[in-house]
């Protein structure tokens, strides 16, 4: 159902993505704050929409299906917006090219089993990857302001590097998966 709070607040995800994207281009200090104020904002709901969808037994198709697509659409708009603002500039570019690169993968895997009927469970690993990434591009969105005298900026490049180790690992692991049901059903189904 469209309306239960799991999936109200899956979609608050993906709403707030262009006003995200907004404070991030201005650029400004205060909007940095702001967008990452906006950003916690959404990563809390990613973690109470699972977390209610189960505990009021409102799971249901349309939550499994947009929850995924959330925070894809989420992370990868963050990473193609902090490129274009050069907050994510130089080296760093490869573990975010490594992310993105990973979502893609794991999305047309996830689809191509689904029809198979096979489930692709999300394993700890990929649980750990998601929270440093998430922790990551929050210290990005900040960037090294004058407000806060720690290098948020280089903490934020080092936590894109072990996430973007941590997606490389994880994108493996899936792909062997995947590819053991794929090879399987050739095998058999000839």
């Amino acid at each position: 159902m469209l309306t239960s709070l799991p999936n109200i607040l899956t979609l608050s995800r993906i709403a707030a993505i262009p006003l995200l994207l907004a404070l991030i281009y201005v650029d400004t200090p205060l909007f940095r704050w702001l967008a990452l104020a906006g950003y916690t904002l959404a990563c809390v709901t990613d973690y109470f929409d699972g977390y209610l969808a189960r505990h009021m037994k409102q799971i249901s198709p349309l939550g499994r299906f947009l929850d995924p697509i959330a925070d894809k659409l989420l992370v990868a708009s963050l990473i193609v917006m902090l490129v274009a603002t050069q907050q994510i500039a130089g080296l760093e570019m490869i573990p975010a090219i490594v992310i993105l690169g990973r979502e893609i993968l794991v999305s047309g895997l996830r689809e191509y089993l689904a029809e198979s009927k096979v489930s692709v469970p999300v394993t700890k690993l990929a649980k750990w990857k998601t929270v440093i990434q998430m922790v990551a591009l929050g210290f990005l969105i900040v960037g090294d302001t004058r407000l806060v005298p720690i290098p948020v900026h280089t903490i934020g490049e080092v936590g894109l590097w072990i996430a973007g180790a941590l997606t490389a690992v994880t994108g493996y692991d899936y792909m062997s998966r995947g590819l053991k049901h794929m090879v399987g059903q050739e095998g058999g189904g000839q």
